[in-house]
């Protein structure tokens, strides 16, 4: 599959370009216009069945494989990357930076282009596809769940028989070109925690008239903290972080209301049980010993990205095989962040990947990580990126003969 690496880095500058019009136009959530007009234009005249989605702007397209074996109920293999970008400021010196008050700060720009090379390698190599490869055009990850919205609206279907395995791959501050991933749990599952206390408004100088919920939410968030250290396991750890802090509008105003909100990461259900009951109970005990009241909204966004054991076990090979032994590393733990690219896979065998792509010739001090508006990503990881989607759904497909 040399030949397959050399293709490639031959497309390598027309996905550079792609990616970096995407970068400097980037949209948020589900309704990515120009997202999806420049995804159709990058795929324009190629052999593929192209669709678009109702409830979301996403891109769906079945490349048809045409292997001489090809057996008559043909397998699926679905390949993924998402579109859509944060609403961050931009603060980089890239000269195509965006100007629009959004930023693709965790690479879906790159997912994006490398999508459309797997594209363009997959459909040259049509005649050695021993099935059907669907790409996946995702608007909406960033907490607007469009993995779901094109689930429902049959993505895993849209070949024909149901996909048999699934892929996608994720840029981060790693190094250029490493390829990490493990089988079972590779990420967190994501939640939303919404707590306001309510007490009763007055005057800042005559507290003792008043029923005052700032304190009570102050000693929440320490609580919080607390919880976090002293009733959840170290060896099921949970990432709960304060992010949202809301009360009075006056500064000689006691207000009538205080609220916070976090985000809360898990990696097991058990723990998703507990927090999801401990923070309530927290909540409503200080509220009331500060003669509040506690209203609680906990919203479970997405469920932990389990990576399937076999299909993970088999690609962990195929990396080596293309890439080689310096460019794997099997993780030793999961990581934190969330991904909707877990509904596909409770839904689907697959393997998510990580694919390091820190840039060396921008000072370590003036780099972000992913969702920072200081964050750089070297796209000269995208051929590499391209091969190895490519790769997988060929010799996923050739292991069905």
């Amino acid at each position: 599959m040399t030949s397959l690496l050399a293709e490639a880095n031959t497309l390598l500058p027309r996905l550079q370009e792609l990616r970096r019009n995407l970068h400097a136009h980037p949209e948020v959530g589900l309704d990515l216009p120009q997202t999806q007009a420049t995804v159709l234009a990058a795929l324009e005249g190629l052999d593929l069945e192209v669709s678009t989605g109702v409830g979301t702007t996403s891109v769906v397209a079945v490349l048809r494989g045409t292997h001489p074996d090809r057996p008559a109920y043909a397998p699926a293999v679905l390949l993924r990357g998402d579109m859509d970008a944060l609403p961050v400021e931009e603060m980089t010196e890239e000269p195509f930076k965006s100007t629009n008050g959004n930023m693709h700060a965790c690479g879906h720009d790159l997912h994006t282009a490398g999508l459309v090379g797997a594209a363009l390698l997959l459909h040259a190599h049509r005649e050695d596809l021993a099935g059907d490869v669907v790409f996946m055009f995702q608007p909406g990850e960033e907490g607007h769940n469009g993995a779901s919205v094109m689930i429902n609206e049959g993505v895993l279907e849209v070949a024909g028989p149901r996909a048999i395995a699934a892929f996608g791959a994720h840029v981060h501050m790693g190094p250029k070109g490493l390829v990490s991933t493990k089988p079972g749990t590779l990420q967190a599952g994501s939640n939303v925690l919404h707590i306001t206390l309510h007490g009763r408004g007055g005057h800042g100088s005559q507290p003792q008239s008043a029923v005052d919920p700032v304190p009570a939410l102050a000693e929440l968030v320490t609580a919080l903290q607390n919880m976090v250290s002293r009733r959840i396991s170290t060896f099921d750890p949970i990432a709960l972080s304060v992010t949202q802090l809301k009360a009075g509008e006056a500064v000689n105003v006691i207000p009538a209301s205080a609220s916070l909100g976090a985000t809360v990461r898990t990696l097991s259900q058990e723990t998703l049980d507990i927090v999801r009951v401990q923070s309530k109970q927290l909540a409503r005990g200080i509220a009331e010993a500060h003669g509040c009241t506690a209203e609680v909204d906990f919203q479970v966004q997405y469920p932990v990205t389990v990576n399937d054991a076999a299909e993970t076990e088999w690609t962990v090979d195929q990396v080596r095989s293309l890439l080689g032994e310096d460019r794997l590393e099997v993780s030793p733990h999961p990581i934190m962040p969330s991904e909707d690219f877990s509904f596909v896979l409770q839904e689907v065998p697959g393997t998510y990947m990580m694919l390091g792509a820190k840039r060396t010739d921008v000072p370590e001090e003036l780099q972000g990580d992913n969702h920072s508006p200081f964050v750089v990503f070297d796209d000269s990881v995208l051929g590499d990126q391209a091969a190895l989607l490519a790769h997988l759904a060929l010799e996923r497909l050739r292991k069905e003969l």
